[in-house]
């Protein structure tokens, strides 16, 4: 079995709590600190690498089309996790996701779980959405039914992230797919919870560096 010698991070959380702002600040904060890169025969593959799940799907077609119903893709897991087995072997992956609980746990080194006050998360996602419209209230698959449409964020879809915050929905999959030591829940409200956040992640890395220094099974 091959080795892998950076950890693989899975950032996630209820759609506006702050994932790809996070990955995108970690990547930077690495290569500032220049946290040692995994040994490798290919010098064009970095070894810090932000994977956003929901364009990865799209732009591999890991999906059976759009949901006019739900105004979301309907995504192959299947297929997804084929073409995520491939790219997560190499390690220094952060995957960027409000879903957490398909990943295979031998992926996965370190588990972020995002949290913003409900308030603030719907001020968020109300300036993201080009349109609000009315729709009936749906109630169920919260944990695979809250991702963007591709017009932006209806009102409905803004009620059911709320809803799946304040149920801490993506929090429980986190915990139930996962084990405990892995999981951590890091409030995120603005830019100095991001600061710290990062930091927080950075010297985690580190640590997981120093005790690892043969890699892990990939």
């Amino acid at each position: 079995m091959s080795q892998r010698k950076l950890p693989n991070i899975l950032l996630t959380g209820t759609p506006g709590t702050g994932k790809t702002t996070h990955a995108s600040q970690l990547i930077e904060a690495l290569q500032a600190l220049e946290i040692p890169a995994a040994s490798s025969s290919s010098t064009e593959t970095p070894a810090w690498e932000t994977i956003n799940v929901s364009e990865f799907v799209k732009a591999n077609d890991c999906h059976s089309g759009y949901n006019e119903e739900w105004d979301t893709y309907d995504v192959d897991e299947d297929k997804l996790l084929d073409e995520l087995e491939i790219v997560q072997r190499k390690g220094g992956r952060i995957l960027d996701w409000h879903t957490c609980d398909i990943f295979p746990e031998r992926w996965i080194d370190l588990v972020v779980v995002l949290r913003c006050e409900h308030s603030t998360l719907w001020t968020r996602l109300e300036k993201r959405g080009p349109r609000l419209q009315e729709g009936r209230a749906r109630q169920e698959h919260l944990t695979s039914k809250f991702a963007p449409s591709r017009s932006g964020y209806t009102l409905n879809k803004i009620q059911e992230n709320n809803e799946a915050e304040i149920m801490q929905v993506v929090l429980q999959d986190a915990r139930e797919s996962y084990a405990e030591e892995i999981v951590v829940e890091l409030t995120s409200e603005g830019p100095e919870d991001v600061e710290q956040n990062v930091a927080r992640i950075a010297a985690w890395i580190k640590a997981w560096l120093d005790d690892h220094p043969d890699g892990v099974d990939a």
